[in-house]
């Protein structure tokens, strides 16, 4: 037996490395890269660049008012086509599907920065601390210390995510939910074929909350359903009717942009309208139920995707209208109800705790023991081919792996580990730099990170779900024991932690999008470095001025998830909870550790049995109750979670009512197909003028300001 699970442990760890240990041939067809375009591009990349950056602004905005932060891949996608199609009768070459690939990896990566560096959760958490508790370690960094410390976690997970992508993608072929529906934005913008034919079970990226806030939630927005080339076009009459839908998209983007801004103008200036008392006065004064009409939030629940925003609302519920009264009404939480620390929001806010931590944590168990699992079952073929009695098989499988992609297009290895070990380095000597923390601590730290981001990136994969939250609050745990009663030391490994996860695995749904449309690896690696580097600095420019305009933490900007990382650092070095919570704690942390395992009962055919109905998986699974959504809902206050509600039920009902209102007719399930295909991508731009609206006027209100 402890043969067999040290054989088994040797297959998992060349699983995890990309060798391949059966003899069993992989012959399912190959991606290689289209020579026939043009893979890398500065105008693309500067377009990236630019959408990226306007992404990371209303990142910032948003996360420090509700840690809500979005990747928005396929409105990069989508912007960036419409900015060049604009612009096509100037150009010398076409905007193409390689070009778009490169264009969304870099805004993603600029976009990210806020949530990849820490800005909306560690970088406050810090600032937060007492002085005793952070004995006598900086908790306010200048502008050169943030973005030294931006480049210290910028880069390790980018480097570590490139060698998973052989075994993930182009073997496993796992799903990647997010990565599969930007390419088919992408095919649907380019008038190419459907990249996914034999995908049957490809889940539509419905969208959770983008972030840490989010726990890990990495999903991106509806997937639309792309339609098979046109023919040959009548010309004018095609490019006109072409024309036509582009003006009317534009209109949409531009309207809901300057909409969602004019909120922001009017709240600056009446900031009563942040808080409408629509259940009356008495519910909003004394628990916090009120609504803010702001259509960024309206158009986050439509990214969201309605099942996301409706356990979002069921946790507001728990939260707000049940658990916070209680605690109130016992005098277990008797302050202010909006309180952090003597208020039920700080209460109710380590039972959000509870549910992300375990939900994630066991989350990552299940990948865990399936992996582990796979790896025994595979025992008898490792020894059989150490025997060499599958060595030619498996040598043909390699040579045809390693063909997958031309080597000109691919990362090169020497760039991969060289590029991780100086990243890795580079961490130690700035951690060490900033805080004082010994650099075997740091690099303790980057350890423990890699493992916990390949069982996250697998999980991506499969579910669309990063557990980055729980991979962090791992790291946490872990570092009471090796740095206690560090509070600084405790927060800087979680980040470490978070970051290398959440950067590898937006580098592999942007990858899974570049397999399917045939671009190029090396291309794409080179745009998530550009805009990782472009975004360190202007996103630490970005949080130092809203840290020395609004106050940090305040009403307008409460930075919940900077709070869920210090209340977790206090716990773990020895800190009391508030009276009388860890019943309720214990009591949800169950009920949500309990989902993952139950979910493995859908187990993966088209359908499954629920009593005497029999229901689609892929619905089920898109209506399984999600612990990082109903967390959410519970530590932000009521008013942000009741607009996502209704921006996502609004979006939904729309859709159907236009589906419904179409004429019977014979070719009846075609024209919905194309119909909802429409809605989607109107929905997606409406969504996206009313994000980057809000949040761009209130960098310029921020900017005025100074």
């Amino acid at each position: 037996m402890p043969q067999r699970v040290c054989d088994a442990a040797a297959v998992l760890v060349k699983r995890l490395c990309g060798a391949r240990v059966d003899g069993r041939a992989s012959r399912a067809g190959r991606h290689a890269v289209d020579e026939t375009q043009t893979q890398f591009t500065w105008r693309a990349v500067a377009v990236g660049l630019a959408f990226g950056t306007l992404l990371c602004f209303s990142n910032l905005w948003f996360g420090l008012q509700s840690g809500w932060i979005s990747m928005m891949s396929l409105q990069a996608s989508l912007v960036g086509f419409a900015v060049f199609k604009a612009a096509a009768h100037v150009l010398a070459e076409p905007f193409g599907p390689a070009e778009n690939v490169v264009l969304q990896s870099t805004a993603v990566a600029t976009a990210t920065m806020p949530l990849a560096g820490g800005f909306v959760g560690i970088l406050p958490a810090l600032k937060m601390l007492g002085a005793d508790e952070a004995r006598g370690m900086p908790t306010v960094l200048g502008y050169g210390q943030l973005c030294a410390w931006g480049l210290a976690l910028a880069f390790f997970g980018v480097f570590f995510g490139v060698p998973l992508r052989r075994q993930t993608i182009v073997r496993e072929k796992l799903r990647f939910p997010s990565g599969t529906a930007t390419a088919q934005m992408i095919s649907v913008l380019h008038n190419r074929p459907d990249p996914t034919p034999d995908d049957a079970a490809v889940v539509q990226a419905s969208g959770a909350a983008a972030g840490e806030s989010a726990g890990s939630a990495r999903r991106r927005g509806p997937s639309p359903q792309p339609a098979q080339p046109d023919p040959p076009p009548a010309a004018d009459d095609a490019k006109a009717a072409d024309d036509v839908r582009w003006a009317t998209k534009l209109a949409v983007l531009g309207g809901s942009f300057l909409a969602s801004g004019g909120y922001a103008l009017l709240a600056h200036f009446v900031p009563a309208v942040n808080t409408l008392p629509v259940f009356g006065l008495w519910a909003s004064r004394e628990w916090a139920w009120n609504l803010m009409p702001s259509l960024s939030y309206a158009g986050q629940g439509i990214i969201m995707g309605l099942p996301t925003c409706l356990w979002m609302l069921a946790g507001a519920v728990a939260g707000w209208a049940v658990l916070s009264p209680v605690a109130r009404l016992e005098g277990w939480a008797p302050g202010p109800v909006t309180d952090w620390k003597s208020g039920s929001r700080g209460w109710i806010l380590w039972v959000s705790l509870a549910v992300m931590i375990a939900e994630s944590v066991v989350s990552l168990a299940v990948v865990a023991a399936k992996e582990l699992r796979a790896a025994m079952l595979r025992v008898r073929s490792y020894r059989q081919m150490r025997r060499g009695a599958t060595a030619q098989v498996a040598g043909e499988d390699e040579d045809e792996d390693d063909a997958e992609v031309d080597a000109r297009f691919l990362v090169p290895g020497w760039v991969t580990w060289g590029g991780l070990a100086a990243s890795t380095v580079g961490c130690m000597g700035i951690v060490r730099a900033l805080f004082g923390i010994p650099m075997h601590n740091t690099l303790l730290a980057v350890g423990l990170a890699l493992p916990l981001t390949v069982l996250g990136v697998r999980a991506l994969g499969e579910t669309d779900l990063n557990p980055v939250s729980g991979i962090g609050k791992v790291s946490q745990v872990v570092f009471a024991g090796v740095m206690p009663g560090n509070l600084v030391g405790n927060l800087v490994a979680g980040a470490i932690a978070e970051a290398g996860a959440q950067q590898a695995g937006d580098l592999m749904q942007d990858l899974k999008t570049g397999h399917l449309l045939h671009a190029s690896p090396r291309a794409q690696f080179a745009g998530q470095m550009i805009g990782s580097l472009f975004s360190v600095f202007v996103t630490a420019g970005a949080y130092q001025l809203y840290t020395r305009v609004y106050p940090i933490p305040s009403a307008q900007f409460p930075v919940p998830t900077a709070q869920v990382w210090l209340d977790m650092a206090r716990l773990v070095n020895g800190h009391p909870l508030p009276p009388h919570v860890w019943p309720f704690a214990v009591a949800f942390a169950c009920l949500f550790a309990a989902l993952p395992v139950a979910a493995l009962w859908l187990g993966d055919g088209p359908t499954v049995r629920v009593g005497p109905w029999r229901l689609r998986t892929a619905a089920v699974r898109r209506w399984w109750p999600s612990g990082i959504a109903f967390a959410m809902g519970i530590y932000n206050t009521p008013n942000f979670t009741l607009m996502r509600a209704l921006g996502a039920v609004a979006a939904a009902a729309a859709a159907e009512l236009v589906v419904r209102a179409q004429p019977a007719a014979a070719d009846a399930a075609p024209r919905e197909k194309a119909l909802r295909r429409r809605t989607a991508i109107l929905a997606i731009i409406t969504a996206s003028g009313f994000v980057l609206g809000e949040g761009t006027f209130a960098f310029f209100i921020l900017l005025s300001q100074i």
